[in-house]
């Protein structure tokens, strides 16, 4: 077997190309590091959800009426009827339109990590691009349906007395 030529360690390629394995590796552990450890916008607080949620409902309510949404919309900076409330909704399987009640915030938010205005604003676009997915848009579809369907129902009842 031939032997294995050594390598100077004067060679400046080698020395160049060992300090580059040196940072590379000291930058990936830090990265690593940062990683496991959650910064306060990944992560998420049941408690400060619930304390969120009560910013929007009256005193003494577990659930969010119209001036509460409408504040709420005004926080993170969308309109009520804007497409993404309805996406929203959805994600939250909101029962009522209009209204959220506390498991239904919590439910919905814990599952896109948000219990503040900032990580809200910060899903919005995501918010947005599930509609982009033809299933995902199918279901949020057949949602509003519904939703328009028990409005109507609700509707020619009261014309109805």
């Amino acid at each position: 077997m031939p032997r294995r030529r050594r390598v100077s360690a004067n060679d400046d390629s080698t020395r160049a190309c060992s300090k580059r394995a040196r940072t590379t590796v000291v930058s990936s552990r830090k990265s690593s590091k940062l990683a496991s450890h959650h910064s306060p916008l990944s992560a998420f607080s049941s408690k400060q959800c619930i304390t969120w949620f009560h910013e929007y409902t009256n005193a003494d309510e577990d659930v969010i009426g119209p001036e509460g949404m409408e504040k709420f919309c005004e926080d993170i900076g969308v309109e009520p009827e804007n497409i993404v409330m309805l996406v929203l909704a959805w994600k939250l399987d909101a029962k009522q339109m209009g209204f959220f009640t506390l498991p239904e915030w919590l439910k919905g938010f814990s599952e896109i990590l948000c219990d503040s205005v900032e990580k809200v604003q910060g899903k919005l676009e995501y918010l947005r691009s599930i509609l982009n997915d033809p299933v995902q848009f199918k279901s949020i579809y057949r949602y509003a349906f519904d939703f328009a369907r028990c409005l109507r129902r609700s509707v020619v009842a009261l014309h109805t007395r």
